[in-house]
């Protein structure tokens, strides 16, 4: 068997990996690497690796609060599909309609900072919403 087949069956990665880097750390610095990477969802080699290659990071607690904010987003989009089809069958029962187009209006712009949020959440870029669904 040769060095490269034997190195290739090693690691869980897709990639074969037979090299290791030793860093010198204290305990408080390994336990933090160590909290950071499980933040992450990734073990401590996956995120030394992202770390040392300059990758993006991201905290698996962002992508859960990215998921509850795109449920908030669909409900908003619910509620506001629920006042056009009341402007449209009762309108100006109840309330002026002048009021129910303000609000309709403000959930528009709540939409859109959100989605706005979420992309920058994602991405980490300001303002970058493409790939997120629209629910308008």
């Amino acid at each position: 068997m040769t060095e490269g087949a034997r190195l290739a069956g090693k690691g869980r990665g897709t990639r074969p990996r037979g090299m290791r880097l030793e860093v010198p750390v204290t305990l408080e610095e390994r336990a933090e690497i160590a909290a950071r990477a499980a933040e992450a969802g990734l073990s401590v080699s996956a995120y030394m690796r992202a770390a040392g290659l300059n990758h993006p990071v991201r905290s698996v607690l962002d992508l859960k609060a990215v998921a509850d904010l795109v449920r908030v987003n669909g409900d908003l989009g619910r509620v506001a599909g629920l006042l056009k089809l009341w402007l449209a069958e009762k309108r100006g029962q109840g309330s002026r309609p002048v009021d129910v187009e303000a609000l309709m209006k403000d959930l528009r712009a709540l939409q859109t900072e959100m989605r706005q949020i979420m992309g920058r959440a994602v991405r980490g870029r300001q303002g970058d919403t493409q790939g997120i669904a629209a629910v308008r």
